[in-house]
């Protein structure tokens, strides 16, 4: 990789990790796409080290307000949604998956936009939790579902929580690529160099959270879910081209 190139996946690093920060999520939606550009070996190893080194600090920082039952059960759901995702991505095409995931995500956006906000009843975050298993695996963006049931939540509660599911989440799947070797000694160097740009998104949240009330916290969280679906759309329809 270059300095340029570099200079490029930190800066993407750095937005990213603030935005992971400030809303809960958005690390693959923001990152992935870029670093899959410059350095695809940095995909998925680094990037779920950075994501898991941010939603840490984030875990430590704001821990009194994370929702415990809420993340239980949203966990609980994740791990079926895992091997859901797994059983598609061998019995479906690739970018059919995909495209129709996506659409769920954007069907979900419209409907919350319009003024349908779902209960964070048991039943739904289980549902939300194993949607997200399932399009992360596909995909390595499983952040909307959770922002879209978990939205009504204050800021400190939502990125609390968010990321206290996707911090285990992320140590399981780290846990998972070390046993299969895609977790080498250059994706610890890459981490290590990335170190400081995380970091620095980390701290540049605590200004950016000064100015989220719920409201836009709330419009944040469904914007970036719906960019994530459109860049997901996006890519795949460019790779057939």
């Amino acid at each position: 990789m270059t300095i340029a190139g570099f200079c490029v996946v930190a800066a993407a690093i750095l937005f990213a990790s603030a935005l992971q920060a400030s809303i809960g999520f958005g690390m693959g939606m923001f990152a992935a796409p870029i670093v899959a550009m410059i350095e695809p070996a940095m995909i998925p190893g680094t990037l779920i080290m950075v994501a898991t080194l941010v939603t840490l600090m984030v875990v430590v920082r704001e821990r009194e307000a994370i929702d415990l039952s809420g993340t239980g059960w949203a966990l609980t759901g994740r791990v079926p949604g895992t091997v859901a995702g797994a059983l598609l991505l061998a019995a479906l095409p690739h970018q059919a998956l995909v495209i129709v995931l996506a659409a769920v995500v954007l069907g979900g956006v419209v409907l919350t936009s319009s003024g349908w906000v779902p209960a964070a009843r048991r039943r739904n975050v289980v549902l939300a939790g194993a949607a997200s298993g399932l399009l992360g695996t596909a995909t390595s963006i499983g952040g909307p579902p959770m922002a879209l049931v978990w939205q009504r939540n204050t800021g400190a509660v939502l990125r609390s929580t968010m990321s206290s599911f996707f911090l285990v989440g992320s140590v399981i799947s780290l846990i998972v690529l070390a046993f299969t070797g895609a977790v080498d000694v250059h994706t610890l160097k890459t981490f290590a160099l990335l170190i400081p740009a995380a970091v620095l998104g980390y701290l540049l949240s605590r200004v950016l959270n000064r100015h989220l009330n719920p409201q836009r916290l709330r419009w944040l969280a469904i914007g970036v879910s719906a960019t994530g679906a459109v860049v997901l759309i996006g890519r795949e329809l460019l790779l057939t081209f």
